[in-house]
């Protein structure tokens, strides 16, 4: 295929793409008709079908890909009348491609135009995900830190702040932080947050702040008192996670946090060194 092709393809595509208010892109399917060369909607129509079985037997939502709507066109003489057509997102239209004839021209781009689409939005996806969970242990480092300042205020032992995280540990998964480690395979010396999914780290986070915010109102002044509001919030937020069927000690664990941190700095740096690869 030309590049001047190419290029205008690439222009029709992109001038036909809309955006939700939640910054979903997505795409007409009656331009896309006439973007993938179908005159007539009943043939395209049923093309469509295929891509929807299709996203169903991939354990996709449908309605989540394909939305029906209806619009108003102009007629002669100044009438108007309401036709069928279907939002489409990404997905959508990159099941529609792989469903249509490949000897069509515009089918061929279409299938390499939305699968690049698609998995430039599964790299973005990824990425604020990996970014999520760098942010909600780097905010439990600071929950962690002020509780060990305020337990070493008032108890005057740094040993203390040890066992106060531990027995939050026991009552938020049921089991020792030890015993949680061991499960993971985590290895020695490292700590238990570094390898536990973003939801798990929050929830962590969570009741510390609490334990932090309630020492300070209620000017708790030993370790006993502490311990039992930690224990009493980390057992609070289990029982919400339970009641919405996450069982924390049955998450598996995820990537050591400091690889990924490593990962996402020298990434930084490739970009910031080669911005052109924003591009591709």
């Amino acid at each position: 295929m030309k590049k001047e092709v190419v290029l205008s393809f690439t222009n029709n595509f992109d001038d036909h793409s809309h955006t939700t208010e939640n910054g979903i892109g997505f795409w007409f399917a009656r331009d896309m008709q006439h973007l993938l060369g179908y005159s007539e909607w009943r043939n395209f129509y049923r093309v469509i079908l295929k891509a929807r079985i299709t996203c169903e037997a991939t354990n996709n939502a449908v309605s989540d890909h394909f939305v029906d709507v209806n619009k108003t066109i102009e007629m002669p003489k100044g009438a108007s009348k309401e036709i069928q057509d279907i939002m489409l997102t990404r997905y959508a239209c990159y099941l529609i491609a792989q469903n249509g004839d490949p000897r069509k021209e515009t089918i061929a781009f279409a299938q390499n135009y939305f699968a690049i689409q698609t998995r430039r939005f599964e790299l973005v996806e990824k990425r604020i995900n990996e970014w999520e969970r760098l942010q909600a242990r780097q905010k439990l480092t600071l929950s962690e830190k002020e509780l060990s300042g305020l337990i070493y205020e008032q108890t005057g032992s740094d040993r203390n702040f040890g066992i106060i995280r531990s027995k939050g540990d026991r009552a938020l998964f049921g089991k020792t932080t030890q015993q949680m480690k061991d499960k993971l395979n985590i290895p020695k010396g490292r700590a238990l947050a570094d390898f536990l999914p973003t939801i798990t780290i929050k929830a962590k986070d969570f009741a510390t702040e609490i334990t932090v915010f309630n020492t300070k109102e209620k000017g708790f002044s030993s370790e006993r008192q502490i311990s039992a509001e930690h224990i009493t919030n980390n057992r609070s937020v289990r029982r919400i996670l339970l009641e919405r069927g996450i069982k924390p000690e049955e998450l598996p664990p995820e990537e050591d946090i400091k690889k990924l941190e490593r990962r996402v700095k020298s990434d930084d740096k490739r970009i910031s060194k080669n911005p052109e690869k924003l591009d591709k």
